[in-house]
C-alpha cells in the first residue's frame, strides 16, 4: 500500500486550508457556531465551489475522488480549522445515496443540503433498536441529535417497515424539526414524523446505512486528528515562550514529558486513520473503523486534557481558541458511537471470525 500522498490531493488539502484560514478563522467561526443557524450558508456555498463535496464521491457518480484518503483530506483540514459546517451529514447522504443508485448532483454542487437522521432515544447508536415506523408512503417517530437538521433541503431517514430497515427520504420542510447548536459548536436537531410523507430510497437498507455510518465514522477520526494537529501545535509554542520563574516553562522536564506523551498519542490516532482509510470498501471496513473511533476517542480526550492543563487558565477563556477546540475533541467521541460502543463492537468482530 503507497501512503504518499498524491499531488492532488495535497492540491485539495493546501486549497482548503487557505480558504479556512483566510476566510474562516476561529472568530468567524465562533460568530456563527454557536447562534442559529449555527453555520455559515455563505461559507457553505463557498465550501461547494471550492469543490469539497465533489472530493466525497468517485468519478463514477459526478466527483472526483470517493476514496479513503480523499474523505480524510477533506476532513482532516476541515477539523484543522474546527469547521462547523455540516459536511459530515452531507458525506453520510452521498454513500446512501451511491448504494440507491439515484443522482449526486445536488448532493456533489451543495445546491441540496441533507441531513441523515438514524440515531434514536433508545437507539443513539445501533440499527438495531430504531422504532420509527414507514407506513402508506409515510413515516411516524423521532429521530434526535440529527446533525445538520436545521435548514436541510432533504432528510434521509432510517425507518422499520415490516421488520426491514430502510431509508427514506422527507422534504425538509415537510418535518417538524427542533433546532439546536451543539455544546462544541454546529448544527444539531431534534426531527419529529407524525405521518410525514416520504419517498422510499432504500426498501432494505441496513448495509448502506452501516456503511454510512463507517464513512461518517471514518471522517470523525480525521476531523480529530486535524483538530489534535493545531492543539498540539499551539500547546508547543505556548511551552516556546510563556516564562516562568524567569524560564520558559518547556524547559521544564515535567512538561517536555507530558507533551511527548500527547505526541505519540496523536500520531497513533493518525497511523490507524490511514489504516481505516486504507480499508474502505474491503470487509475489514467496519470492524477498523471502530477501531479507529475506539482509540481516537482516548486520544482526543487526553489532548484535550493536557493541552488545556499546560497552558493554565487562558484556555478555558472563551477568547482562547483552544477552549474551542477542546470541546470539539471531548463531544467527538460521543458522535457515531463512543469509545465503549465501538469497544464492543470490536469485541463482538473478534468473537464471529
Amino acid at each position: 500500500m503507497d501512503f504518499e500522498v498524491s499531488d492532488d490531493r495535497r492540491m485539495l488539502a493546501d486549497t482548503l486550508s487557505r480558504f479556512l484560514s483566510s476566510d474562516y478563522d476561529i472568530a468567524a467561526r465562533n460568530k456563527v457556531a454557536y447562534a442559529a443557524p449555527y453555520h455559515s450558508p455563505e461559507k457553505w456555498a463557498a465550501l461547494c465551489e471550492l469543490g469539497t463535496l465533489m472530493a466525497l464521491a468517485p468519478e463514477e457518480n459526478g466527483g472526483f475522488g470517493g476514496s479513503g484518503f480523499d474523505v480524510t483530506t477533506v476532513f482532516q483540514e476541515l477539523g484543522r480549522a474546527l469547521c462547523p459546517e455540516p459536511v459530515l451529514a452531507q458525506l453520510m447522504a452521498i454513500r446512501l445515496l451511491m448504494a440507491a443508485g439515484e443522482d449526486l448532483e445536488g448532493a456533489l454542487s451543495g445546491t441540496t443540503r441533507y441531513a441523515v437522521a438514524i440515531g434514536e432515544l433508545s437507539a443513539p447508536y445501533t440499527l438495531d433498536l430504531i422504532e420509527t415506523e414507514a407506513s402508506g408512503g409515510t413515516l411516524t417517530g423521532r429521530k434526535s441529535v440529527v446533525y445538520g437538521a436545521p435548514g436541510a433541503d432533504r432528510i434521509l431517514v432510517a425507518a422499520m417497515a415490516g421488520g426491514t430497515l430502510g431509508v427514506y427520504e422527507v422534504d425538509g420542510s415537510d418535518a417538524r424539526v427542533t433546532a439546536y447548536g451543539m455544546i462544541d459548536g454546529g448544527p444539531a436537531g431534534e426531527v419529529f414524523l407524525d405521518a410525514t410523507q416520504a419517498r422510499t430510497v432504500l426498501a432494505d437498507g441496513a448495509a448502506a446505512l452501516q456503511d454510512a455510518l463507517d464513512w461518517g465514522t471514518l471522517a470523525l477520526c480525521a476531523e480529530a486528528v486535524g483538530a489534535m494537529d493545531w492543539s498540539f501545535a499551539t500547546l508547543l509554542e505556548y511551552l516556546r515562550t510563556r516564562k516562568q520563574f524567569g524560564k520558559r516553562i518547556g524547559d521544564f522536564q515535567a512538561l517536555q514529558h507530558r507533551a511527548v506523551d500527547v505526541s505519540i498519542e496523536i500520531e497513533q490516532a493518525r497511523s490507524i486513520t490511514i489504516l481505516a482509510a486504507s480499508r474502505m470498501g474491503t470487509p475489514e471496513q467496519s470492524r477498523t473503523c471502530s477501531m479507529a473511533k475506539n482509540l481516537i476517542g482516548r486520544a482526543a480526550k487526553l489532548t484535550a486534557e493536557e493541552t488545556i492543563q499546560m497552558h493554565g487558565g487562558i484556555a478555558m477563556t472563551w477568547e482562547y481558541p483552544l477552549s474551542h477546540y477542546a470541546k470539539r475533541l471531548t463531544m467527538l467521541d460521543a458522535q457515531l458511537g463512543d469509545t465503549d460502543f465501538h469497544l464492543e463492537r470490536v469485541m463482538a468482530a473478534h468473537m464471529a471470525a
